[in-house]
């Protein structure tokens, strides 16, 4: 009897667990974000860099820009975007090329711009002052909970 009354209370104990990290019913919840690009239409018809989202962990896709807000502030926007959702996901900007594997935002730099807002939808991040965009050339959609990259989209 005894070990009958440690195992329940241990096994729903690790099913709550499992359930914190993994959150599986992320995997069939979308959140949809529709923001509107923070610059005039001036501003908007040249982006600083741009770049085409492409998969890595998961299915990714989309554009990414850059944009110069009035008050000199920079704005990276997320437009026609959709991921996977999960747990702790956010965006980086990552001072390399390209992201393709799960090593590059360690060993290369990234400013990480707060969580993902959404999975599916456009959406705006700040960009801290000071960032240098000649060495920050890649965005990445990075779970952070799991260190995995879901998709990436270098910036010319």
């Amino acid at each position: 009897m005894k070990p009958r009354k440690l195992i329940v209370p241990l096994a729903a104990l690790g099913g709550l667990a499992g359930w914190y990290l993994f959150r599986p019913e992320l995997l069939f919840v979308d959140r949809r974000v529709n923001e509107t690009l923070p610059v005039t239409a001036a501003e908007a018809s040249a982006p600083l860099l741009a770049g085409v989202f492409h998969s890595n962990a998961h299915e990714t896709r989309g554009r990414v820009t850059v944009h110069r807000l009035a008050d000199g502030g920079l704005a990276l926007r997320l437009a026609e975007f959709a991921t996977s959702n999960g747990p702790d996901v956010r965006v980086y900007l990552v001072a390399a090329p390209d992201v393709t594997d799960d090593e590059t935002p360690a060993r290369a730099g990234f400013v990480d711009l707060g969580p993902l807002k959404g999975n599916v939808g456009d959406q705006n991040y700040t960009i801290p002052g000071g960032t240098d965009l000649s060495r920050f050339r890649a965005v990445s959609i990075w779970c952070r909970r799991f260190s995995v990259n879901f998709g990436a989209a270098p910036l010319s």
